[in-house]
């Protein structure tokens, strides 16, 4: 498509575009989910999105990073800005919070899949060990040294946020 499309779309228009293509993505994860699960079973189909979280989390934020400019082991405030410019941070309201010099918290407050879920009357996905590889694997592309800690994730009930995360810098050790 020629970039004449987009040079001619309001900004408006630009960010109704972006939110679209980021609803088109949300729903294809699903759909590819809800394919494998039909197929395999939910405990496949859990552990495939696993594998293809792990793969997705550190392309996604390699790209970031490139198309940022954020410095390579930017600690927590690359990290802060990465999460920010992640595909669902369009669709999904998220908080984060520094509690710390070293720690900063991120909580999804409205996450698109567990809202449908609830609007259909179906109990939460238990996406907890989707979301341990997702975003142990993103944050450790942004900066190695970057540790994740799960806060709370479905199963778990959904106190104040449907999941939230807590990213803390490892300690540098000296070696004698």
């Amino acid at each position: 498509m020629p970039d004449d499309i987009y040079a001619a779309l309001s900004r408006e228009e630009l960010l109704r575009l972006l939110d679209m293509y980021a609803k088109n993505w949300l729903a294809h994860d699903g759909s590819w989910f809800l394919t494998i699960e039909e197929a395999y079973g939910t405990e496949t189909a859990v552990e495939m999105d696993v594998r293809a979280w792990e793969r997705f989390a550190v392309s996604e934020a390699r790209r970031i990073l490139r198309e940022f400019d954020l410095p390579p082991d930017g600690g927590l405030t690359a990290l802060e800005k990465a999460l920010q410019l992640r595909m669902y941070a369009r669709i999904n309201r998220q908080e984060i919070e520094w509690a710390g010099p070293d720690r900063l918290i991120f909580r999804m407050v409205e996450c698109r899949v567990q809202i449908t879920r609830q609007r259909k009357g179906l109990p939460p996905f238990a996406c907890r060990p989707v979301g341990v590889m997702e975003f142990t694997k993103f944050a450790e592309t942004i900066d190695p040294r970057i540790q994740t800690r799960c806060l709370g994730c479905p199963p778990d009930p959904v106190t104040g946020a449907f999941c939230g995360w807590e990213f803390t810098l490892k300690e540098e050790t000296s070696q004698p």
